[in-house]
C-alpha cells in the first residue's frame, strides 16, 4: 500500500464506458455511492474501452491522466466504478501512488458504516474478509521469510501465510456465528407459520423508499434517509389490517446492480426472511428514469437467492415527485399486481394495506390446507 500523503476523504472517480447501455446511470450511481460513503469527489474521469486492460483495467494513457489528476487535486484515493482484480488493484496503486478502491470495496465500506446490529456487523465483516483474502499479498510483499516462533507461527512461515491462517480462523468463526443466527430465525419463522401469520418482505433497489414505506405501514420509526443503503439491519413488525389478519412485514437491505456475490453470500441469513416470505412488496422509485433496469436488477438477485417464485406486488413509490396518481392495477386473475403510492406523504398507502389484506386471506387458506395435509 503506498504511503503517499493524501486526503482519503477526497477521491478521483474513474468510470470507463465498456459499451454498457446503462453507462450514464452507472456514473450517477457511482457519485451517489461515493457521497453515501462520506467521500468528496474531487474529479470525475471518463473514457471508452472495448475491453478492460488485464494489467491496469484502464489503458496506459488513461492511467497517466488519473495519476496527473490525483496529484493536482491532492486526493488520497482513486475509486474505480468497476470490479478490479487483486493484480489490477496492486498495479494501479503503484502507478498512481495512492490508494485504489473498486466498486465492491466501496459498497463494503458503506455497509460497514451502516451496520449496527450484531448480526449486521458479522455479515459485513465476513464479506470484507472474503474480499480481502486474495489481496493480502500486497501488504506483505516486502517481508522476507520469518523464523519460526513457538505459539506464533510455524517453522519458516511467512507473515503472509500467518495472516492468511488467522484470517481463515476468523472466517470460520464468523460463519459459525451466522449459522446460529440462521437457526434462530428458522425457529421464529416456524412459530409464525404455526400461528398462521402471513410473512411479507419489503425488497427493492437501494433508496427506493422501503424503510419509509415500512414506517408508514407499521409506525416502527426505523431509520430512513435519502441515501444509498440507509438500512442494513432487518426489522420485523406486525401490520394491523382491517380484516384482522395476522401480517408481519420485514424491512430488508436494498439491492443494487452488480451486487457483490460476497455480500449476497454473507447476508444470506438476513435474506432468509425474503426466501421464506409469503409475499414480496417490491418497492420501486417511480421517479427514476432507470426504474425498469432497477426492477430487473432486483429480480436478478431474487433469482440468485431462490426467491423468484414468491408472489410479488410492485409498489411504485415516490409518486409525489412525478405526475402519477395513486391507483391500483390488477392482473388478469383480478389480483392486485401494482400500486402507485407516496410513502413519504402517505398518499396511496391504503392501497398497499388492501394488497396485504387480500393476500393474507389467500396465504391463510394455503397454510390451513398445508396444516391439514400434514395432519
Amino acid at each position: 500500500m503506498p504511503d503517499r500523503p493524501g486526503r482519503i476523504a477526497e477521491a478521483v472517480l474513474v468510470c470507463l464506458d465498456l459499451g454498457e447501455a446503462d453507462y450514464a446511470e452507472g456514473v450517477e450511481e457511482m457519485q451517489e455511492l461515493t457521497a453515501s460513503a462520506g467521500i468528496t469527489a474531487r474529479a470525475l474521469i471518463k473514457g471508452r474501452r472495448a475491453r478492460p486492460d488485464p494489467a491496469f483495467y484502464a489503458g496506459k494513457g488513461k492511467v497517466e491522466e488519473v495519476a496527473r489528476t490525483v496529484a493536482s487535486t491532492g486526493a488520497g484515493v482513486a475509486i474505480f466504478n468497476h470490479e478490479l482484480s487483486p493484480v489490477q488493484e496492486r498495479n494501479l496503486e503503484r502507478a498512481l501512488g495512492c490508494r485504489v478502491v473498486d466498486r465492491v470495496s466501496l459498497i463494503l465500506d458503506i455497509f460497514a458504516q451502516r451496520a449496527h446490529s450484531h448480526e449486521g456487523k458479522l455479515q459485513v465483516e465476513l464479506a470484507q474478509l472474503d474480499h480481502l483474502a486474495p489481496r493480502l499479498v500486497r501488504g506483505w510483499t516486502h517481508l522476507e521469510r520469518q523464523a519460526g516462533g513457538i505459539g506464533v507461527r510455524g517453522p519458516g512461515e511467512t507473515q503472509l501465510e500467518t495472516d492468511r491462517r488467522l484470517l481463515d480462523k476468523r472466517v470460520k468463526l464468523l460463519k459459525e456465528k451466522l449459522a446460529k443466527v440462521k437457526s434462530q430465525r428458522a425457529v421464529q419463522r416456524r412459530a409464525r407459520s404455526r400461528s398462521h401469520v402471513t410473512m411479507v418482505s419489503l425488497v427493492g433497489y437501494t433508496n427506493a423508499g422501503k424503510s419509509t414505506l415500512f414506517n408508514a405501514l407499521t409506525r416502527a420509526g426505523v431509520y430512513a434517509a435519502d441515501q444509498l443503503f440507509a438500512t442494513l439491519d432487518t426489522t420485523t413488525r406486525r401490520v394491523h389490517t382491517a380484516n384482522g389478519a395476522r401480517v408481519v412485514v420485514s424491512d430488508t437491505v436494498g439491492f443494487i446492480r452488480g451486487l457483490p456475490h460476497t455480500l449476497v453470500a454473507a447476508f444470506r441469513a438476513t435474506l432468509e426472511e425474503t426466501i421464506h416470505a409469503d409475499l414480496l412488496l417490491h418497492v420501486v422509485d417511480a421517479s427514476s428514469a432507470d426504474r425498469a433496469a432497477r426492477i430487473a436488477a432486483v429480480d436478478q438477485v431474487l433469482a440468485e437467492i431462490g426467491a423468484s417464485a414468491i408472489p410479488q406486488v410492485l409498489v411504485m413509490n415516490k409518486i409525489d415527485r412525478t405526475r402519477f396518481s395513486p391507483r391500483i392495477e390488477r392482473d388478469d386473475c383480478g389480483r392486485i399486481s401494482r400500486v402507485w403510492v407516496s410513502a413519504a406523504t402517505g398518499v396511496g398507502v391504503e392501497h398497499v394495506r388492501l394488497a396485504l389484506e387480500e393476500h393474507s386471506g389467500n396465504a391463510l387458506g394455503h397454510k390451513e390446507l398445508e396444516s391439514s395435509a400434514a395432519a
